[in-house]
């Protein structure tokens, strides 16, 4: 018996080692186009790989998964983050999980992953072809099954061969992206963080609450790229084009309100400039500021007016920037789109149009926000592609 995977990445090289050692006389052939193995594993999580999250904060999938959630759901009964944490872990990677729930190798250093997976490879006599481009079945006619882990196909080349044999395909678009905003004035504040930001696509329901980075391009930070993952086909479908609204404070406007009306009592003297009451760091009070009340920015508490008070409101609960696409690189991580879900059996993931023919992770139309949730994706579907092949 032999099994090919092709496209390697995280959930093939988790596919291969569980096979082998459900099944350990199958022949397992891992096909990558890259000389580079594991390349997305190395950068993800700033080098140290989020690997998956403690879903502790999680009280339905479908806020962590805009697309999939429901299969995922299904398949999590089999193979969840509690079965990949202990997975990693009897493998000989500690993990450690992080105040914001995301779980992390507690060496902090992705290698501790890829590192897992090559010694694991090789232990298996797992064969890696690399440089190998894989466009048709015709290639793999010597093999009796084959999994396809290529990722994400942002411009949908990749997917082509398997379109031509049937499966539906759920157009690609980025997603997990930051925004891109042209204010000078914004840009001057890069770096800045601020937490519990709620940021919304105006006209929409798309929203997303966590920390905001300020950047030279426009907005970064979980809640940025959380609200990108949501509102991902939106996005697309309007060209990048739309209002984002930043609510800056988790406050109601009655007590933004009456917080400003009390300082004109207590800080009658000091101007605005010198003294927030919010906890806001300096250098975005005095921008908000100076975009609430222009020419007024710089008077006393004690001069502060009703109409002053409700611009302030607004622009702290209620700032809105046009966006002006997508930042200027390619910073995405994760494709929306890719095989459709209709195509596959739920059960097994095998496809409905050929058989003893796989998908595991991002080629398939599942993604989810930042905070290790598409490579829990990835384990999950991959496990569950191993199985299905065992049980055959």
């Amino acid at each position: 018996m032999k099994t090919a995977v092709v496209g390697g990445g995280a959930a093939g090289f988790f596919l291969a080692v569980n096979l082998k050692e459900i099944m350990p006389d199958m022949a397992v052939v891992i096909f990558e186009r890259s000389h580079h193995v594991l390349a997305k594993v190395e950068v993800s999580g700033g080098g140290r790989c989020n690997c998956t999250n403690s879903f502790a904060s999680v009280s339905d999938l479908s806020q962590v998964y805009p697309r999939g959630h429901r299969l995922l759901k299904r398949l999590f009964n089999n193979f969840d983050y509690q079965d990949a944490y202990r997975w990693f872990e009897e493998h000989g990677v500690p993990l450690v999980t992080q105040e914001d729930q995301c779980v992390f190798p507690q060496a902090q250093d992705s290698h501790a992953i890829i590192d897992c997976f090559l010694s694991l490879a090789r232990r298996y006599h797992i064969e890696i072809r690399k440089g190998v481009h894989v466009g048709s079945l015709d290639q793999l006619s010597d093999f009796d099954d084959v999994v396809v882990t290529t990722g994400g196909s942002p411009k949908g080349e990749g997917l082509r061969w398997l379109a031509a044999l049937g499966h539906e395909i759920e157009a690609p678009v980025p997603s997990l992206f930051t925004f891109s905003i042209a204010d000078e004035h914004l840009h001057a504040l890069q770096g800045t963080v601020v937490n519990d930001v709620t940021a919304m696509i105006a006209g929409t329901k798309f929203r997303a609450t966590g920390p905001l980075l300020i950047t030279h391009w426009g907005v970064s930070g979980p809640a940025i790229l959380k609200l990108s993952s949501h509102a991902a086909r939106h996005l697309a479908e309007h060209q990048y084009q739309a209002s984002l609204s930043v609510r800056w404070l988790a406050m109601q406007d009655e007590e933004v309100a009456a917080l400003l009306y009390e300082q004109g009592v207590k800080q009658p003297k000091k101007q605005l400039t010198t003294y927030n009451p919010f906890g806001l760091q300096q250098r975005l009070w005095m921008y908000l500021l100076e975009k609430a009340l222009t020419s007024r920015a710089q008077i006393r508490w004690a001069e502060l007016n009703k109409k002053d008070v409700n611009r302030l409101v607004n622009v702290l609960l209620n700032d809105t920037y046009q966006l002006a696409g997508r930042a200027p690189f390619k910073d995405e991580f994760v494709t929306c789109g890719g095989i459709s879900l209709k195509a596959v059996n739920p059960a097994t993931l095998e496809s409905k149009h050929v058989p003893h023919l796989y998908f595991a992770g991002e080629v398939l139309d599942i993604d989810g926000v930042t905070g290790g949730f598409n490579f829990q994706a990835a384990w999950t579907t991959a496990y569950t592609v191993a199985q299905s092949i065992a049980q055959v």
